[in-house]
């Protein structure tokens, strides 16, 4: 008989509860993600199914970079800093509106620009006043409010992460 698996949410001690259960929601998703990537060959990560299809590099890079802009341009309301802006040489999209390729990165430079983001996503939002998870930000557009960013953050990704299984699948049973 298989061991029983333990399906729980993890909350932080010291946090209002629905903040914790909505950061482990967004942690258990990237947790997914890596776990997706285990055992990728490297060669993998630049290969597109055809020329307007994204690579699994372009998905990864594209996670981390929306991060950064919902965080701190919606929830920080400010702009994203410098030393931030360097981890990413590439616009998000080229001038075709197509996601950036991000082509000749490492496997292990694409998840440590996910682990440096998801640690500044992860300390700015324990660090939000208990009022400010709900307050709407204004912008030009929409409003929204942190609790919403966060969900779309951990649903974004899973889309993304769809994808990356389906672009793995297609480069493994064509080899």
């Amino acid at each position: 008989m298989a061991a029983r698996r333990h399906l729980v949410c993890a909350l932080e001690d010291g946090i209002e509860e629905q903040v914790s259960l909505a950061l482990w929601m967004l942690q258990e998703s990237r947790r997914r993600t890596v776990q997706a990537l285990e055992g990728l060959d490297e060669l993998l990560l630049d290969w597109r199914p055809d020329r307007g299809a994204n690579s699994i590099a372009a998905l990864l890079y594209h996670i981390a970079a929306i991060e950064m802009d919902w965080l701190y341009c919606e929830v920080l309301e400010r702009e994203v800093p410098e030393e931030v802006l360097e981890q990413f040489p590439w616009d998000v999209r080229d001038g075709r509106g197509r996601l950036s390729q991000a082509v000749g990165r490492s496997l292990t430079e694409h998840l440590g620009l996910l682990d440096r983001t998801r640690s500044l996503t992860m300390r700015h939002l324990r660090e939000l006043e208990s009022g400010e998870w709900h307050r709407p930000r204004v912008l030009e557009s929409y409003r929204v409010s942190p609790c919403w960013v966060v969900m779309h953050l951990a649903q974004h990704e899973a889309e993304h992460r769809g994808q990356i299984r389906q672009i793995r699948l297609a480069t493994e049973t064509a080899n």
